[in-house]
């Protein structure tokens, strides 16, 4: 159809200049649409449907060519028009239309064009609904899409802290646990002791494992009685609320203290004290109570990190005077000790190995060193010595990855068990990645004594490892 050829060209035209409407339009409903968005769905759909789904007389393209002539340009203004041929009739029809619309805006122009195609073809207008509740439908999802997208976040942040409180609240119930068993080992260790050496005099490998049972004993013991009086003390609590709360309100008060029912419990701990005096031992000889049963303090954790500079750490040690590389064979465990200074308050240390990784621990044995001097000491797994890495009923009854005396033991080793001053464990033996990355640490000195720095490759059957550290004290 000859019209529709001149159509395509007006399109082309609108393609280009439609965007000079003014802008206000944007503003401008019709059909619950901005006027130019709805003028836009209306000529993209007379393109693509005119001539298929849609079929107009003549007259009415004229008119619709018109229409998209005035909304793009404006009234027709003949002088700047540019000549017409002789023979272009078409032309000349279509320069009347655009005429006959005379002065109207160019939003008068859209708006007529979207009334004559809403009239002209009925599939107009559903054809803008459907459109219309598409993009509806797309905006809604990407709102509840957003919705969930930002309730997974907070569901996975609320996750996240949620693990790391029950992680924290674990490290510190465990941290908890072990500082009160180490009070309650320390301050019945000389009573148990004496009660050891009546029961198997001159048998110090006996006396050890016969200690540690009374202490872990006593803990267990100690636990259940704190817990079975802070449940009566709340049972009783909770009866005389029930029974008297009509009466006397304030009788509960008077009965906690003044606190409520969180009372109870804060006297319990507070007289912790007094209840482990009724742990069930029955020792054939009283021991004295007014020992030396204080003279250890609890340890408090070490601090524990990685730095990545490892080459820069072996370069520093190797340019030292030596001391601070060993060679620790398969099977071997090294342990450096290193005597608190009356000068300082806190150890250093910083480690590292050569392509494989190592077992690392620090112990704290109690007692006035021997010397100030740091000295290395190399235990083989098959030797049968009185060094720390054999005492492990003593000194390693909480490390997993230590065993436990065996009655095969020399005497020789048993004496030594019996003369040994306590030992406390501050870092477990854990195999560390030592070999990628430098691990260092510190700890605060509780008293006067020696750190055991305990290096194991007792594990590795094959493999030896060149061990980098160095140690040093701060004020």
């Amino acid at each position: 159809m000859i019209g529709g050829e001149k159509l395509e060209i007006s399109f082309k035209e609108l393609s280009l200049d439609g965007g000079t409407a003014n802008e206000d339009s944007s503003k401008i409903l019709k059909w619950n649409l901005p006027l130019k968005e709805l003028y836009k769905l209306a000529c993209s759909f007379y393109k693509e449907k005119s001539g298929k789904a849609i079929h107009l007389s003549y007259e009415d393209n004229l008119k619709l060519v018109a229409f998209t002539q005035q909304a793009a340009h404006g009234p027709l203004d003949l002088s700047k028009a540019p000549p017409l041929g002789m023979f272009d009739v078409i032309g000349k029809d279509r320069r009347i239309s655009w005429q006959q619309l005379g002065t109207i805006t160019k939003l008068q122009a859209m708006e007529g064009f979207i009334d004559l195609l809403d009239r002209l073809c009925p599939l107009f207008k559903p054809y803008v609904e459907a459109i219309k509740k598409d993009k509806e439908e797309k905006a809604r999802r990407a709102v509840q899409e957003e919705i969930q997208r930002t309730e997974a976040i907070a569901a996975e942040k609320e996750r996240q802290e949620e693990l790391q409180r029950l992680e924290s609240e674990k490290n510190r119930e465990e941290l908890h646990r072990r500082q009160l068993q180490d009070a309650l080992n320390q301050q019945t260790y000389h009573q148990f002791k004496e009660y050891a050496e009546i029961q198997f005099p001159g048998n110090p490998e006996q006396q050890a494992v016969l200690i540690r049972q009374l202490q872990n004993e006593h803990y267990h013991q100690y636990m259940q009685q704190l817990q079975a009086q802070v449940a009566t003390n709340l049972a009783r609590l909770k009866g005389l609320s029930d029974g008297e709360e009509d009466d006397n309100p304030a009788a509960v008060v008077c009965e906690s203290g003044g606190n409520g029912t969180n009372e109870p419990i804060a006297n319990e701990f507070a007289n912790a004290n007094n209840v482990k005096e009724n742990s069930q031992f029955e020792f054939k000889e009283q021991c004295d109570s007014d020992n030396d049963s204080g003279d250890y303090a609890v340890i408090s954790p070490a601090n524990m990190w990685t730095k990545p500079d490892i080459k820069l750490f072996k370069q520093e040690v190797m340019a030292g005077k030596g001391d601070g590389v060993i060679r620790v064979n398969h099977g071997d465990t090294v342990t450096v000790k290193v005597p608190t200074h009356e000068g300082g308050s806190c150890l250093f240390w910083e480690f590292a190995t050569d392509s494989y990784d190592i077992g690392f621990g620090v112990y704290f044995e109690w007692g006035k060193p021997p010397t100030t001097e740091v000295s290395v000491h190399i235990s083989e797994s098959d030797e049968d010595d009185d060094t720390i890495e054999e005492d492990d009923e003593v000194i390693c009854a909480e490390d997993l990855e230590c065993g436990q005396v065996q009655s095969s033991q020399t005497s020789s080793v048993a004496s030594a068990l019996g003369s040994r001053n306590p030992i406390s464990i501050i870092i477990p033996i854990y195999r560390r990645e030592c070999h990628q990355e430098v691990y260092a640490g510190s700890h605060t000195y509780p008293g006067e004594g020696t750190y055991l720095l305990k290096f194991d490759n007792s594990y590795s059957l094959w493999r030896p490892k060149t061990l980098y550290y160095k140690v040093f004290y701060t004020r």
